[in-house]
């Protein structure tokens, strides 16, 4: 039952981080920030492909490969663009202050739940 409990609280927190984003889009009439959606889709990728490409060393249980440190560098460019792009645009004009500052609190509500569902629900593995 707790574990029913923590999935409809992180969707609410990310139903609102998402609306956060659309009504940074919405309410000022600018769709630029919507771009910020697509760093949400692309972040998790690099680390799954890389982690499944990578082969885990039975001697070693310490073992990280160059391709996990690559998919983990992907995915660090990503979420900093993410946090970086609405300031960028407010920067260069194309959106308003209010609108960056609901972008990046949406997109931080965004990856806090995905990093609090991974952190949930991550599978620990079996002790033998």
């Amino acid at each position: 039952m707790a574990g029913l409990r923590r999935i409809i609280a992180l969707a609410f927190v990310l139903a609102i981080g998402f609306l956060l984003v659309i009504l940074s889009c919405a309410l000022y009439y600018n769709w630029w920030p919507l771009l910020v959606v697509a760093t949400y889709v692309l972040a998790p990728l690099p680390n799954a492909l890389c982690s499944r490409c990578a082969g885990q060393d039975d001697i070693m249980s310490e073992y990280n490969s160059g391709v996990v440190d690559a998919g983990h560098f992907v995915t660090g460019m990503f979420i900093v663009t993410g946090f970086c792009l609405p300031f960028v645009l407010a920067h260069a004009g194309v959106i308003t202050i209010p609108a960056m500052v609901m972008s990046i609190c949406g997109g931080i509500l965004v990856y806090g739940t995905i990093i609090a569902y991974t952190h949930f629900f991550a599978d620990q593995g079996d002790d033998y």
